[in-house]
C-alpha cells in the first residue's frame, strides 16, 4: 500500500506526549494529522479529507463529545472515536447518542488493538460512501440496484460457508463441528456456541445464519462482556428520546434492527445477573421493550449466543441462570482449540496470509516448510487470533516475493516442542521433568535450536549470539542430538558455506 493511499486519521489531544506516543504508533498503518487543540482540530478538517477523528475525552476548551458533536454537524460522514481513562456510564450513553461516536477506548489502550479498531472505522467510513452510492444507483436505475444488494448478499453467503468460508483440512475434528452447523442450521432452534477465544466462534455463528432460511435477512453482533448494563440494554433493546440523560432522539435496538434474520450475542457469560432477567423475558415473550417506551414491540429473531465460558458449571456456581441457560441452549454446539486441530495449521496459515498479503498490498510465494512445521509444533493457545498477530508480523517483517521462513517467528514458537503442544509456552515450561540438570539442559536444547533457526541454521551466527565458540556449539548439538539435524533444502542453500 502505498502513503498516498493511506486513510487519514485526525487525533486530537491536549497532552503532547500522547499525542507523539499516538502518531508514533500509528504512522505506519495511517496518514496521521494531529492536533492539541479544538481550534487546529477544527482547521485541519476545513483543509484535509479526513476519514476518522480520535479525539481525547477532557479537552481543556471543551469535552470530546462536546467537540465531537460538531463534527457530526459539519462533516457528519467523519467517522467519531473518543479515548478516555474514564469509563462512566452515562458519559459513554452521551458520547454515542449526541456525537453518534463509533468507539469509546479506553485508557491504558493496547496499540495493536487500537490500530485494528482503527480500521475498522476506516473501512466503516468506505461502506458508508458505498452505501451512498448504491442509494444514488437506487433512486436512478432500483431494478439495477435491487440485483447488486441480492449478489452481495450471495457474496456473503458464499463466503460464509461451511465448506469455503470454514478454513480446515481434510481429516480436520471440524469436520464434524461444520457437519452439525449446516444440520442445525435450516432449523430456528436457539444455538449456544462454546469454545475458547479466537477458536472462530463469530464465523460458525455467520456460517449458521447463512445457512439457514434467514440468510438474506440481517444478522448483526453485540459482544455483550464489553457495555455496562444500561448501554447493553439501549443497545439491544433501544430507547426513547428522553428515557436518560443524553439520549435526544429515539434509537433502535439491534434486536429491532434484525428482525427476521439472526442476533449473535458474544461473550454471553459475562452478562451481569439483572440483565440475564430482562434477556430472558425478551427470548420467552419474542419481544422488546425500549429504555423509557410503555409499550413492547414483537421481534422474530432467532438468537445464537458463544461464551468461552463453562456455563453448564456457571448455572451450579448459580452465577447464571439455569432458565437463561436452557432458553439459550437449544443446541450446544463446542469449537475445538487450535492445538486440537494440528493438521488445520498449515491450511489456516496459508488462507490467513493470503488475506493479510491481500490486505496490506504485499505478496510472498508462501511459507518454507520449516516455518510450517514450526507453527505446527507450537499450542496456539490464542487459537486463530493469535496466528493472525503472528502472520501478520511475519508479512511485515519478510521479504517481498519470497518465501517466509521459520527466522520470522516469534521466539516463543521457535522454542515450542512437539510434545508440549497441547499447553501454551509457560506451561510448556512449568511441565519439563526430571533433575534440575535435566530441566535447564531441556531449555538451553531448545533455545540453541531456536537461535540456529533464526540465523538460518548459520552456525558462526549462532555461537556468536549465545557466546560460544564454534567448538563449543558443535560439543552441545552433539550432545543434544541436534548435529544431524537436516534443515530444509531452501534454508540450507540460504545458510551459505559459512554455516
Amino acid at each position: 500500500m502505498t502513503e498516498a493511499s493511506l486513510p487519514t486519521i485526525l487525533v486530537v489531544d491536549d497532552e503532547i506526549r500522547s499525542l507523539e506516543s499516538l502518531e508514533r504508533i500509528l504512522d505506519e498503518e495511517f496518514d496521521v494529522r494531529t492536533a492539541s487543540t479544538i481550534a487546529e482540530a477544527e482547521a485541519v478538517l476545513e483543509s484535509e479529507w479526513v476519514q476518522v477523528v480520535l479525539c481525547d475525552q477532557r479537552m481543556p476548551d471543551q469535552t470530546g463529545v462536546e467537540f465531537l458533536k460538531s463534527v457530526r454537524t459539519r462533516w457528519p460522514d467523519i467517522i467519531r472515536m473518543i479515548v478516555s481513562g474514564y469509563t462512566d456510564a452515562h458519559d459513554i450513553i452521551d458520547g454515542i447518542n449526541e456525537a453518534g461516536i463509533f468507539q469509546y477506548i479506553t485508557k491504558p489502550w493496547h496499540p495493536e488493538g487500537l490500530i485494528l479498531t482503527l480500521k475498522t472505522a476506516c473501512r466503516l467510513y468506505e461502506l458508508q460512501r458505498e452505501n451512498e452510492l448504491l442509494a444514488i444507483e437506487l433512486k436512478m436505475s432500483p431494478s439495477e440496484a435491487s440485483r447488486k444488494v441480492s449478489d452481495r448478499r450471495e457474496k456473503l453467503r458464499r463466503d460464509y460457508d461451511f465448506d469455503d468460508g470454514i478454513v480446515r483440512g481434510r481429516d480436520s475434528p471440524m469436520n464434524a463441528v461444520c457437519s452439525t452447523l449446516r444440520q442445525v442450521a435450516p432449523y430456528d432452534v436457539p444455538v449456544l456456541l462454546s469454545g475458547s477465544s479466537g477458536t472462530g466462534k463469530e464465523l460458525a455463528a455467520r456460517a449458521l445464519h447463512y445457512g439457514s432460511l434467514r440468510w438474506n435477512k440481517p444478522f448483526v453482533v453485540e459482544n455483550c462482556g464489553a457495555l455496562p448494563d444500561e448501554l447493553l440494554e439501549s443497545e439491544l433493546f433501544g430507547h426513547k428520546r428522553g428515557a436518560f440523560t443524553g439520549a435526544v432522539e429515539d434509537h433502535m435496538g439491534l434486536f429491532e434492527r434484525a428482525n427476521g434474520g439472526s442476533v449473535f450475542l458474544d461473550e454471553i457469560g459475562e452478562v451481569s445477573p439483572a440483565f440475564q432477567v430482562k434477556l430472558l423475558r425478551v427470548l420467552q415473550e419474542g419481544e422488546i421493550r425500549p429504555v423509557g417506551s410503555t409499550k413492547t414491540r414483537k421481534v422474530d429473531v432467532r438468537v445464537i449466543a458463544a461464551t468461552n465460558k463453562d456455563l453448564e458449571e456457571e448455572v451450579r456456581a448459580r452465577r447464571f441462570r439455569a432458565d437463561l441457560y436452557y432458553r439459550l441452549a437449544g443446541m450446544v454446539i463446542r469449537i475445538p482449540d487450535l492445538r486440537d486441530r494440528r493438521g488445520d495449521i498449515p491450511v489456516l496459515a496459508r488462507a490467513l496470509l493470503a488475506r493479510a498479503a491481500d490486505h496490506l498490498g504485499k505478496q510472498v510465494t508462501g511459507f518454507t516448510d520449516e516455518a510450517v512445521d514450526c507453527m505446527r509444533n507450537y499450542g496456539w493457545p490464542g487459537n486463530g487470533r493469535e496466528m493472525q498477530n503472528e502472520i501478520q508480523q511475519m508479512l511485515v517483517m519478510g521479504p517481498e516475493g519470497q518465501a517466509l521462513g521459520a527466522e520470522l517467528l516469534s521466539r516463543h514458537i521457535l522454542r515450542a516442542d512437539p510434545a508440549d503442544a497441547d499447553a501454551g509456552d509457560d506451561a510448556a515450561i512449568a511441565d519439563i521433568e526430571g533433575t534440575l540438570k535435566d530441566r535447564i539442559e531441556t531449555l538451553e536444547a531448545r533455545i540453541i535450536r531456536e537461535t540456529l533457526i533464526r540465523h538460518r541454521w548459520n552456525k558462526s551466527r549462532a555461537a556468536r549470539e549465545l557466546g560460544l565458540s564454534r567448538v563449543g556449539l558443535r560439543s552441545k548439538l552433539e550432545r543434544y542430538g541436534l548435529e544431524n539435524v537436516n534443515p530444509h533444502p531452501a534454508t540450507r542453500r540460504a545458510a551459505g558455506s559459512t554455516a
